[in-house]
């Protein structure tokens, strides 16, 4: 017998709101997160718009003299983390010291670190490059200072998938769980790439829209004929994962179960799925049984759907391969129309959102879906700009990342 893993904190920054709540209340209204970029002079770029944090402030959960040292990325894991840890009822002296841990996804690190410290590098040469440069950009940085503000003494990992990272670290902390060797895991992922490198590297590399600079709540447009790239976006999510028996004995609010994860690669190219969505619809197959659901009891999925013209039809074929004939009978959606993609924050945030989508009974929609792409494939139910209220028993949530990582998980309302 597997031990039952459950949900019983969430924690959120997005670009839709600094909270959890704030974030559900715009993804209900379907807002849309992207506007102009304000993080750096974009004058000069092609694409000139992102999905940005809005109104941050990281000293409403950290300490001036801990964020202070901490790279963007770093703030928003911990600001996420500190919210996640409170809403399950712990705080620094009743978490568990040796038998929890953390397990935070994340893609690139501390992206403006790297540029301002190469700046100072190439203008005042190697003496001027600010002292905490590595400590600060590099990815692990997230799940280090978390595992030293709450003094948890249980493994602290990050692991990075690209635009995969925070799902596979969520089934990563599953696994630990299960196995017996933590009680509660502190999961999820982060990122911040909003930065001229970050906009202009991905710009050349042709996969951001760049058709919107005028229109941007229009940008971020999955599953859509006329879409043409995604849009960055940044955040952090963080769920409190928890053995059963051990939430129960504390009393803890339960917000779903954590029935599965599944995981693949398409050993295919390094940046686009294989077309023939192979290798995502065997993580989502060995997602299904690793929950022991079957195809027929997921009500709705939540894709990774990015918004590119390689993503959304693979990953179609991908929900097709492993659901056949159900595919049109359950709901998807891409909560990226309205986030913008947050790449190694992505698969936490869309947890979150699925776990929500099960509590509220309330089918997010994929906004900007005007013109579904059927020419290329893209025939399902994608719940088209507006959410769906309707009873929600078990979803699933896929991620797909750069290298051809693909993870999927599967959470389910808790019944004893």
């Amino acid at each position: 017998m597997k031990r039952r893993v459950v949900i019983t904190g969430l924690g959120a920054i997005t670009p839709l709101g600094n909270t959890v709540d704030e974030t559900w209340v715009s993804v209900r209204a379907g807002k849309c997160g992207v506007g102009p970029i304000t993080l750096f002079d974009a004058s000069e770029h092609k694409v000139q718009i992102a999905a940005e944090v809005k109104d941050f402030d990281p000293s409403l959960w950290l300490d001036r003299k801990d964020y202070r040292k901490m790279a963007r990325f770093t703030q928003f894991v911990s600001a996420a983390a500190a919210q996640a840890i409170a809403d399950a009822g712990y705080d620094k002296d009743s978490i568990s010291k040796e038998k929890s841990g953390i397990m935070i996804g994340n893609g690139i690190g501390g992206f403006e670190v790297i540029e301002s410290s190469m700046k100072k590098y190439f203008e005042a040469g190697p003496a001027r490059i600010p002292p905490l440069s590595i400590p600060t950009l590099i990815s692990n940085e997230g799940a280090g200072n978390i595992s030293m503000l709450y003094g948890i003494n249980g493994p602290s990992w990050t692991l990075a998938t690209a635009c995969a990272s925070s799902t596979d670290s969520l089934g990563l902390a599953l696994d630990q769980i299960r196995s017996g060797r933590l009680d509660v895991c502190i999961a999820g992922g982060t990122e911040a790439a909003i930065t001229g490198y970050g906009i202009g590297s991905f710009t050349v590399l042709q996969t951001l829209a760049s058709s919107y600079n005028d229109n941007p709540s229009k940008a971020s447009r999955p599953f859509d004929r006329d879409r043409d790239g995604f849009i960055m976006g940044e955040g952090a999510g963080i769920l409190i994962l928890e053995e059963l028996e051990h939430a129960l004995a504390r009393g803890a609010k339960i917000y779903a179960e954590f029935a599965g994860y599944g995981g693949s690669s398409d050993a295919f190219h390094i940046t686009s799925p294989n077309p023939d969505g192979s290798g995502g619809a065997l993580a989502i197959t060995r997602a299904l049984e690793d929950a022991g659901v079957s195809p027929e009891d997921i009500q709705y999925y939540n894709a990774h759907g990015t918004s590119t013209s390689v993503n959304d039809p693979a990953e179609t074929l991908m929900i097709k391969k492993a659901f056949g004939d159900h595919a049109y009978a359950m709901k998807v959606s891409s909560t990226k129309g309205m986030t913008g993609h947050c790449v190694g924050a992505a698969g936490a945030i869309e947890a979150i959102l699925s776990i929500k989508a099960i509590n509220d009974g309330f089918y997010p929609p994929t906004i900007n879906l005007d013109n579904p792409d059927v020419e290329h494939g893209c025939d399902l139910d994608y719940v088209p700009n507006v959410g769906v209220e309707g009873n929600i028993d078990c979803i699933a949530s896929g991620s797909l990342g750069f290298g051809g990582h693909n993870g999927v998980v599967v959470m389910r309302k808790y019944k004893k």
